[in-house]
């Protein structure tokens, strides 16, 4: 089968579509033929060795499909092929098959074609567990959205509205900000100009934000911590920005603020039992019309490596979708 391989840590641009054998489903695992994955900022980090997890090379990146499972190993009770499938496999999505384990792999929700179900289960699933589980929105809070217009900051501003919280959406374009308006951003700010965090304030009359969603770091931590109002709520979701924030705990102390990290794919391992409840929810907001996966762009797997650095550089919005079955 042809597979995207990364055979050293390094550039992105090393990457390199090759002929490997398939591979076969043992206990607990299943084996899909690959109809869509997505692109997730992991991926890029990943195959340049920055990420906390480093997978042995060669590897196949890819953290993320949907598609059609082809045979299940011993120990599979919930799957049989034919099925139609989204899973979470950590590695190995950007591939014609890849095997994933049945505890992270859900049916394809009805109505939802393999494009969109490529994209929904990670930036969906961490959000909804960001904003849910950890931060315990509630209706009527404001949540600020930072990376706004990228795969996980879409998913919570649309999650954010399906709570009934009131959304300032940050990114750094108008084309960006445009997108997080249509998927139901009650106001957005450009957090590239100076002085963005006082927009904040006056959006808010001066008390500040309820909870801040940060999937960025870098540079904009500080400005939206600063943003919180008291006994605001800090959702650490990642590091966009390519640099890990220092944050000077003085800000936490002065309004009584709570810090808290968001890590869905260790928590889905731990409690698999709130992660299928996670998904029936958001199964049943898609039907019901209230979540809409932003594919802005598709690319067969020789256009894989250079979706990744785009993604890597912060000049995409949305999701990015890798369709194994195009070759060329």
């Amino acid at each position: 089968m042809k597979a995207l391989v990364c055979r050293a840590f390094g550039p992105i641009e090393n990457l390199r579509v090759e002929e490997i054998p398939a591979p076969v489903p043992g206990p607990g695992q299943l084996l899909i033929d690959v109809q869509a994955a997505s692109i997730n900022f992991p991926d890029a980090l990943m195959v340049q060795g920055l990420y906390q997890i480093k997978p042995a090379v060669p590897f196949t990146p890819g953290a993320e499909l949907a598609g059609i499972v082809a045979a299940v190993g011993e120990n599979v009770d919930a799957f049989r092929p034919g099925d139609r499938v989204i899973a979470s496999p950590g590695t190995g999505a950007f591939a014609e098959s890849c095997l994933a384990d049945a505890t992270r792999t859900v049916p394809l929700p009805a109505g939802m074609d393999f494009e969109l179900g490529a994209s929904f289960l990670l930036a969906y699933g961490t959000s909804l567990h960001a904003l849910r589980t950890i931060g315990r929105v509630q209706a009527g809070e404001t949540l600020l959205v930072l990376g706004a217009a990228g795969g996980v900051g879409i998913a919570a501003v649309e999650i954010a509205k399906a709570l009934g919280a009131r959304v300032i959406a940050a990114a750094s374009s108008v084309e960006k900000l445009a997108l997080a308006r249509r998927a139901g951003a009650d106001e957005t700010i450009d957090y590239t100009q100076e002085g963005w965090r006082r927009q904040v304030e006056a959006l808010t009359a001066g008390r500040g934000v309820d909870v801040v969603y940060d999937p960025v770091g870098g540079p904009y931590s500080e400005s939206a911590i600063r943003a919180t109002a008291w006994r605001g709520r800090y959702l650490v979701v990642g590091f966009a920005a390519g640099e890990i924030p220092k944050l000077p705990l003085n800000l936490v102390l002065l309004k009584e603020r709570v810090v808290l990290g968001v890590f869905w794919g260790e928590a889905m391992h731990r409690d698999p039992v709130q992660c299928r409840t996670d998904m029936r929810q958001l199964g049943d907001w898609f039907a019901a019309g209230k979540l809409h996966p932003p594919v802005t762009d598709r690319v067969p797997l020789s256009g894989a490596a250079a979706a990744i650095a785009r993604l890597a550089g912060r000049r995409a919005m949305g999701k990015l979708v890798v369709l194994p079955g195009i070759l060329a």
